[in-house]
């Protein structure tokens, strides 16, 4: 049996603020042990990235790691390999956010959508993302996502949950998308807006309040957060062990509390980011880009 579900921790009453460095690092360790609800996965070694074409046995392996630890993972693609991640992942016991990645290539957005169908019709997604960060990134228009959304739920039919991944706040500006999904996947990151990490928790809860607006009753997951421990630092934000650890006990702690579904940036380190992101960019993970624990 895994260890997922050989016990379960409560976090009522813990204040991560005064514990020592081995202390939260203890913590977070019965919490990955005890299970998390999700968290992001990408198949990528050192060298590799977007564009590179992934293996089923490479899947296997890296997913073997975090496996474990979490309930569901999240994916961010349907080509280059990603498709069979979801399958991969099924077999292994775990639930599945089929990332769907669009982008200003129409052509390529094509296949992207026509893999996902194909896998929910295979019984190997439980929740489609449609999108991640195509307003935020300016690739498409609010009309062009919307349709997007909607040929794919008419694909499904219902049977699996259809939803976009974006920023928390772009369901606040755009409407007419929370409208067009039946689950709202906010990305929620205290860090990229320049939050110090001793606010950092009570500022995640009003971005996903926020989000909670927008959704007007529908279901809202957080669908990616996390602290990187490398980095130059983000206005008062600054990357650190301590500051890892101790927003993820955060985080935790009030996704217990309220009942709260959080998909935590990421697994692994990856370089590739850093062309994007800056140097901070390749430190986001529970393990290194080796797949060896950073933290416990």
């Amino acid at each position: 049996m895994s260890r997922l579900y050989q016990r379960r921790l409560s976090l009522a009453g813990i204040d991560a603020a005064n514990l020592s460095i081995d202390d939260l690092r203890s913590l977070l360790r019965q919490i990955l042990e005890a299970g998390i609800h999700g968290i992001s996965f990408s198949p990528y070694t050192e060298g590799q990235g977007p564009g590179t074409e992934v293996g089923a046995a490479q899947i296997s392996e890296r997913l073997a790691v975090i496996q474990p630890y979490t309930r569901w993972i999240r994916t961010f693609s349907c080509s280059e390999g990603n498709e069979h991640i979801p399958a991969i992942a099924k077999s292994a016991g775990l639930k599945t956010m089929v990332g769907v990645w669009l982008d200003d290539n129409r052509e390529q957005n094509e296949v992207e959508l026509a893999n996902a169908i194909d896998i929910a019709a295979s019984g190997n997604a439980d929740i489609l993302g449609v999108g991640n960060e195509v307003l935020l990134r300016g690739d498409l228009s609010e009309g062009e996502l919307i349709d997007y959304l909607e040929r794919v739920k008419q694909a499904v039919a219902g049977k699996v949950p259809v939803g976009y991944v974006d920023a928390y706040f772009e369901f606040n500006d755009h409407p007419a998308i929370a409208d067009a999904c039946d689950v709202i996947l906010a990305n929620c990151y205290p860090f990229w807006e320049g939050c110090p990490a001793e606010h950092a928790l009570l500022y995640m809860k009003e971005m996903y309040r926020r989000a909670q607006y927008a959704a007007n009753g529908k279901p809202v997951i957080v669908s990616e957060t996390g602290w990187p421990n490398i980095g130059t630092t983000e206005g008062g934000a600054i990357p650190s062990e301590e500051n890892a650890i101790k927003y993820f006990i955060d985080s935790y702690r009030w996704a217990e509390e309220e009942g709260i579904e959080i998909f935590w940036f990421s697994s692994f380190d990856e370089a590739w980011k850093v062309a994007a992101e800056g140097d901070v960019g390749a430190y986001w993970g529970l393990w290194d880009k080796d797949g060896v624990p950073k933290y416990f």
